[in-house]
């Protein structure tokens, strides 16, 4: 018959005790054919809630996750910049100046830029534009431009990333700067993007860079803010540590490129967010075709339930948007993911915290 199910004499056989009304009639299914899984014992909730309890998710981070700290503000908007980058660093960085101001007239109480945006992304142009952020001045005119803005316009700026020189050492560095234009926290990345596609794009950060040595939370004036860059946000333990940490919201400058950013851009940066219930920010360059190296663009914010909220495509833009740390406790509460850990079954131990102990 048409639209009918056709059924099989054998597995017929059985129907009638897919649903058995007692155990005995589920076991003797279970013994007839062994291929199919038996069927859960049905739970009240209490016992639903022990069972939770017995999975111990309080031990799934090691140590204890923190307790998401209640942010300075509920709601405050951020900017994404995605500026054009060209071989003149002193042009860049005027342009940089000239997108953080308009983003700070449109509202903006944190400013968020791309990765190495003061510098063409190639290895012969790291050393070359690279600045002495210890030393500031005129040694770091990235680095001090920056500080001098977020002071000046009294908002908090993550400062994309730049190449950074310390010592023999060079680094892909994101500052950190507070309304005062004091510096919060620096994030070397910690991933260096060592990739080869064969006949798409080859690329090994490492023949320059030196990875960085520790993750990075930042308290800010619009909340505690996570640091990664680019191909930070690939490893996923990163963003775990982070939530641990009580994160509110984890930025990602990052440059994908034209073959990996179709892919896995807006991929990684949903999953990062809805993995851990929390906001993610992204900022790229914007894209030129002419360059050496080609980002993807397509800056983007995340909200806790994987919602793009706001996004771009690969020309210069600024997104200004909204965030609502509301939105953290509503995901959180409907989708309770904290209390159902397997505590006994794995661990995520954040090394750095455990040492402190």
């Amino acid at each position: 018959m048409r639209g009918a199910l056709a059924v099989r004499p054998s597995v017929a056989l059985l129907a009638a005790d897919l649903f058995p009304s007692s155990r005995r009639g589920f076991l003797l299914l279970h013994r007839r054919n062994p291929c199919v899984a038996p069927r859960p014992p049905r739970y009240r909730l209490s016992t639903v809630s022990a069972m939770a309890s017995a999975f111990k998710p309080e031990e799934s981070r090691v140590p204890p996750a923190l307790q998401l700290p209640t942010p300075p503000v509920s709601k405050f908007k951020i900017a994404l910049c995605q500026l054009s980058v060209t071989p003149d660093k002193e042009r860049n960085i005027a342009h940089a100046r000239k997108a953080i101001e308009e983003a700070a007239r449109k509202g903006a109480q944190l400013v968020l830029l791309p990765e190495i945006w003061n510098s063409p992304y190639s290895n012969d142009s790291f050393p070359v534009y690279a600045e002495d952020i210890e030393a500031g001045g005129d040694a770091a005119p990235s680095f001090s431009m920056l500080s001098e803005a977020a002071r000046s316009l009294q908002i908090t700026i993550v400062g994309g990333s730049i190449p950074e020189r310390s010592g023999d050492c060079l680094y892909n560095t994101c500052c950190v700067f507070g309304t005062d234009g004091n510096l919060k926290g620096k994030h070397r990345k910690i991933h260096l993007f060592d990739i080869d596609i064969p006949g798409k794009i080859t690329f090994k950060e490492s023949k320059t860079l030196t990875a960085g040595e520790h993750p990075t939370i930042v308290d800010t004036d619009v909340g505690r803010i996570g640091i990664g860059i680019c191909y930070d946000i690939r490893f996923q333990e990163l963003a775990i540590l982070y939530a641990a940490r009580g994160a509110h919201l984890l930025c990602y400058p990052g440059a994908f490129n034209m073959t990996t950013g179709p892919l896995h851009w807006e991929l990684l940066q949903r999953a990062r967010a809805a993995d851990n219930q929390l906001f993610v920010a992204t900022c790229s360059p914007a894209r030129d075709s002419g360059a050496g190296y080609i980002a993807w663009g397509h800056s983007t914010l995340v909200g806790p339930f994987g919602e793009v909220i706001a996004t771009t495509e690969h020309e210069e833009a600024i997104i200004v948007e909204e965030i609502d740390y509301s939105l953290i406790e509503l995901r959180r509460s409907n989708l309770p993911l904290a209390n159902q850990r397997r505590g006994d079954l794995y661990q995520l131990v954040d090394v750095q915290r455990l040492n402190l102990m």
